[in-house]
C-alpha cells in the first residue's frame, strides 16, 4: 500500500499531466473546427453542425473550468481559467471559427428543432464576436467580482467527500497566486488602454482583499471544503490534506493577496477614472449601445429605453398613492417613503431572524406554484446568509444556481448586513424573483431539460432571466402573497425599483447624469434605504446595461401574457402558459414572442 505522502505526490504530478493534456485537447479541437469549416471529413450538414455542438461544450468546459465546477463537470477541477494574452487570443480566435463554421451550415438541410438550435447557437458566436472589439477582459476586478471575492465562491461550491477532491482543493488553492497575478497583468494593461472601474465604486475593495487575509488558515473563506469533511474520508488523509491546504494558504496565497492589495492601493485605485460613464470609456458610446443590445435582445436605443423607463416610473407612482392611502398614512408620499425607511416595525433585530423569515416565504410559496404551473424542477434549494467577506458592497440577495449532476442544491442567498437596511415589507418581492418562482424555478427547470444541446440547458439571456424574475414577483397576489399593503407596497417597490433602473442606468452612462443624480432620483421614487440605492447604483455603473434587461423583459413576458389570455379567452390556462414559456429555456425575446404565438396558435386548433 502506497504512503499517504506519495500518494499525495502522484495527485500533483497527475495534476501537472492533465494540465499539458487539457492544452494540447483545446488545440486539437480548435483544428477540428477548421477541418469542419471546409468540410474535410465530407459529412453533411446535421453531423457538421452536431459535432460541433460537441466541440463546443468540450471547449468550455476545459476553458472554463469554474463552469465545469458550477455544472459538475470533473474536468479542470485543480485548475482556474487560463487569463493569459496567449489564452484569450486562443479563447477568441475559437469564437470566430465557431462563427465561420456555423454560418458555412446551411440551415434549411437541418431538422425544424436543430433550426432552432441553429438560430440561438448563431446569436451568441455573433454577439461573442461582436464583444471581441471590447477589451472587457481588462475589467477584472470590481466591487461585486474579482480574485478578492470569485475564488472563495468557487471553491465553496466544489465537493469534498474524496481524497481526490480535497485534492483538486489543494491544485486549485496552488493555483490561486498565478490566477491573481494573471488578473492583476490585465488591469496594469487596462490602466494603460484607460480602461479601468471609477474610482469611486472601488472604494470598499481594499477591504474585500483583507477580509482573505485572516491569522488562522482555517478560517480563510478560501479553505471552507476543509472545515466539515465527510468521514468517508479517511481521518489520517483528511489530517494531511488539510495540513497541506493550510500551508499553501500561509505560504503562497496570503503572498499572493498582499500583492493584489499594495497593487489595488497603490496602483489601481490612483490610476482608475473619475468617470462613471461607460461612454466614457475608449469607443464607450459603441460598446455602451452594444452592452444594451446584448442584454436587452431588442434593438431599443439608450434613448427608447430611457423615455420607456420614465412612462413607467409614473404609472408605478400612480400605484403607489393608491396603496399609500390604503394604509390610513397621513402626510406625503416623501414622508411615506421615510416612515417605511425607519420605522422600527418594518425591521427585525437579529441576522438569524431575517434569514428564517425568508425560509418561511419560500417554504410557503413551494407548494402554491401548483396553481400557476404543470412543470416544476427537481433540484432543491436552500436559504442562507451572503459570506460576510462579501456583504458590505453585495446586493441585497443574489440566486446561486444548483446542480443535480454536482450533488448541488440551488441557493438563495440573503444580505444580513446593517439589518436596519432590510425591511420586511421587501421580503415577500424579492423571494419570488431571486427563489420561487423566480429564478431557481426557471433556471433549474433549463438545465433539466431533456432533448437540448448543453448551450440551452445554461443559456443565460439577461433580458430572459431576469426579466422572468420580476414577473415572477408580479405572481405574488395569485400565489397568496402581498395580502397586507405594505408587502403590496414592496412589490411596486421592487417594480418601480426597475423602472428606475431604465432611467439612471441610461442617464449615467449616456445622457450624461452625475452619480449623485442618479442616486437622488432614486430616492426620490422607491422606497428603498438609501445604502441599498448606493450599492445597487455602484452596481449599475460597473455593469453597464445589465439593469435595463429586468424591466425589458418583464413587460415582454406581460405583454405575451396579456395576448394569450385575449387571444384564447376562456381556453387560456396560466399553467400552460407559464410551462410554454420557460420550456425552451432562456431565449432571446424575439424567440421567446414567435414561441409563445406558435403556442397559441396550436391552443385555436
Amino acid at each position: 500500500m502506497k504512503t499517504l505522502f506519495v500518494y499525495l505526490l502522484l495527485l500533483v504530478f497527475s495534476g501537472a499531466a492533465v494540465a499539458a493534456d487539457y492544452q494540447e485537447e483545446l488545440l486539437a479541437l480548435a483544428t477540428e473546427v477548421q477541418q469542419l469549416t471546409t468540410n474535410q471529413p465530407g459529412w453533411d450538414d446535421t453531423q457538421r453542425f452536431e459535432r460541433y455542438i460537441e466541440i463546443a461544450r468540450n471547449q468550455a468546459l476545459l476553458d472554463d473550468p469554474e463552469l465545469a465546477t458550477q455544472i459538475g463537470d470533473p474536468r479542470g477541477q485543480g485548475r482556474w481559467t487560463d487569463k493569459s494574452p496567449s489564452a484569450i487570443a486562443q479563447r477568441k480566435q475559437f469564437e470566430r471559427d465557431g462563427l465561420a463554421l456555423v454560418q458555412s451550415i446551411a440551415r434549411d438541410k437541418l431538422s425544424v428543432s436543430n433550426q432552432l438550435n441553429y438560430d440561438l447557437l448563431l446569436d451568441q458566436l455573433q454577439t461573442a464576436v461582436q464583444g471581441q472589439e471590447f477589451p472587457q477582459e481588462l475589467l477584472q476586478m470590481s466591487q461585486l467580482n474579482g480574485p478578492q471575492q470569485d475564488p472563495a465562491a468557487t471553491l465553496a461550491m466544489m465537493p469534498n467527500a474524496s481524497v481526490e477532491q480535497l485534492a483538486n482543493q489543494v491544485s486549485r488553492l496552488e493555483a490561486l497566486p498565478q490566477s491573481i497575478d494573471q488578473s492583476i497583468a490585465l488591469m496594469r494593461a487596462g490602466i494603460k488602454a484607460g480602461v479601468t472601474p471609477p474610482r469611486i465604486t472601488l472604494r470598499d475593495v481594499p477591504q474585500q482583499i483583507r477580509n482573505q487575509l485572516v491569522d488562522d488558515p482555517a478560517a480563510s473563506p478560501l479553505l471552507m471544503g476543509f472545515v466539515s469533511i465527510p468521514r468517508a474520508v479517511d481521518s489520517l488523509q483528511q489530517a494531511a490534506l488539510r495540513e497541506k491546504a493550510q500551508l499553501v494558504y500561509s505560504e503562497q496565497i496570503v503572498p499572493a493577496y498582499e500583492r493584489l492589495l499594495a497593487f489595488t492601493e497603490n496602483e489601481y485605485l490612483p490610476a482608475a477614472r473619475e468617470s462613471i460613464a461607460a461612454r466614457d470609456l475608449p469607443n464607450g458610446e459603441s460598446w455602451y449601445n452594444y452592452d444594451v443590445r446584448m442584454r436587452t435582445t431588442t434593438d431599443l436605443t439608450p434613448e427608447q429605453i430611457h423615455e420607456i423607463g420614465i412612462r413607467e416610473v409614473a404609472r408605478i407612482h400612480a400605484e403607489m398613492e393608491q396603496v399609500m392611502a390604503e394604509t390610513g398614512f397621513k402626510g406625503s408620499f416623501a414622508d411615506f417613503l421615510v416612515f417605511l425607511r425607519t420605522d422600527p416595525q418594518f425591521y427585525y433585530t437579529s441576522a438569524e431572524d431575517l434569514v428564517r423569515g425568508y425560509r418561511d416565504i419560500a417554504k410557503r410559496a413551494d407548494p402554491a406554484l401548483t396553481r400557476l404551473f404543470g412543470v416544476l424542477p427537481r433540484t432543491p434549494y436552500g436559504v442562507i446568509p451572503v459570506p460576510a467577506y462579501a456583504e458590505q458592497s453585495q446586493t441585497t440577495a443574489y440566486y446561486q444556481d444548483g446542480s443535480l449532476k454536482a450533488g448541488r442544491p440551488g441557493y438563495y442567498f440573503v444580505n444580513t448586513y446593517a439589518l436596519n437596511t432590510r425591511p420586511r415589507w421587501e421580503m415577500e418581492a424579492l423571494t419570488l424573483h431571486e427563489a420561487v418562482p423566480g429564478h431557481h424555478l426557471q433556471i433549474s427547470l433549463a438545465q433539466e431539460m431533456d432533448g437540448v444541446p448543453w448551450f440551452r440547458q445554461e443559456s443565460s439571456y439577461t433580458a430572459f432571466v431576469e426579466g422572468w424574475g420580476l414577473y415572477a414577483e408580479s405572481l405574488g397576489s395569485e400565489l397568496g402573497f402581498y395580502q397586507d399593503p405594505y408587502s403590496h407596497f414592496g412589490q411596486l417597490t421592487y417594480e418601480m425599483w426597475r423602472a428606475v433602473r431604465l432611467v439612471v442606468d441610461t442617464g449615467m452612462h449616456y445622457l450624461g447624469w452625475s452619480r449623485q443624480q442618479a442616486i437622488d432620483y432614486f430616492k426620490e421614487n422607491a422606497g428603498k434605504q438609501e445604502h441599498d440605492i448606493i450599492v445597487e447604483i455602484d452596481r449599475y455603473i460597473v455593469w453597464p446595461g445589465q439593469a435595463l434587461a429586468y424591466k425589458i423583459g418583464e413587460l415582454k413576458f406581460k405583454e405575451l401574457r396579456a395576448y394569450a389570455e385575449h387571444e384564447l379567452g376562456e381556453q387560456f390556462d396560466i399553467r400552460a402558459f407559464h410551462d410554454t414559456v420557460l420550456g425552451a429555456g432562456a431565449v432571446p425575446l424575439n424567440v421567446l414572442e414567435a414561441n409563445v404565438h406558435h403556442w397559441v396558435a396550436g391552443q385555436k386548433k
